[in-house]
């Protein structure tokens, strides 16, 4: 999702700095972008989970985008099955470092940079999972809530300063989706099974990010989501709704 994002804003003409902690991945991903665009895409590696580095690399990509960010996409997360009762500590640590300490984090560090210019775009990335019991991904699920939580938050403290934070709740075809799946019964595995929960994407489970996620990246990027903050967003086919 993070690779379809880093296209989509590419083709539509921004420039942008991909962040990862996987450098070859990332490197490739920009190698990929600056083939149509010359020079459009940097990469700087990032840990989103430790601040010493989130705060550099949110340096050094704002000189990368010559001295202001207008527009931070956060989809960096981990996902791993977990059962409430066996759990350790370890686990639901890691799983909260990455996706909730991690958005903390780039949130604060993109927030910095963006008071300074006249606002921003902050767009997080929840789920579905944090929407709904997840008995076999607590930490996931858990998680994500809390994802949900500092984005309305972050929106209410962060509005004066003109800069708008909401939170994508995505279901689409993801390295983290195709691991899930394995977990899933043979039922749940079935085309009947996703076409009941995907009202408007028969026979198609879940969503392409390149051409069902990167338009709507799009749309909080630009002014014509101007209006709008604080909100959770599912990008899911009609599996669920918010409130």
């Amino acid at each position: 999702m993070g690779e379809a994002t880093l296209l989509a804003y590419v083709a539509a003409g921004a420039k942008v700095v991909g962040m990862d902690i996987n450098q070859k991945l990332g490197t490739a991903v920009v190698t990929q972008a600056n083939a149509n665009a010359s020079d459009q895409a940097h990469f700087v590696p990032v840990d989103v989970a430790n601040e010493q580095n989130v705060t550099e690399a949110f340096h050094k990509a704002v000189e990368l985008l010559g001295g202001g960010l207008d527009v931070l996409a956060h989809p960096a997360a981990i996902q791993a099955a977990s059962d409430p009762s066996e759990i350790t500590a370890e686990t639901w640590d890691q799983m909260f470092a990455v996706n909730v300490r991690g958005t903390m984090l780039a949130n604060q560090a993109a927030h910095r940079h963006m008071r300074l210019t006249g606002g921003g775009s902050i767009i997080n990335f929840g789920s579905i999972s944090g929407q709904r019991a997840e008995p076999h991904a607590v930490a996931y699920s858990a998680s994500k809530g809390a994802v949900h939580s500092w984005t309305r938050s972050a929106a209410a403290a962060w509005g004066a300063d003109k800069i708008r934070v909401n939170a994508i709740l995505p279901a689409m075809v993801t390295p983290m989706y195709r691991e899930a799946r394995k977990h899933m019964t043979d039922d749940q595995n079935t085309t009947a099974y996703w076409n009941n929960h995907h009202p408007i994407a028969l026979g198609k489970a879940y969503g392409d990010p390149l051409t069902d996620l990167g338009p709507v990246m799009i749309f909080f990027a630009s002014d014509a989501s101007h209006f709008i903050t604080g909100q959770l967003i599912p990008v899911d086919g009609g599996q669920t709704n918010t409130r």
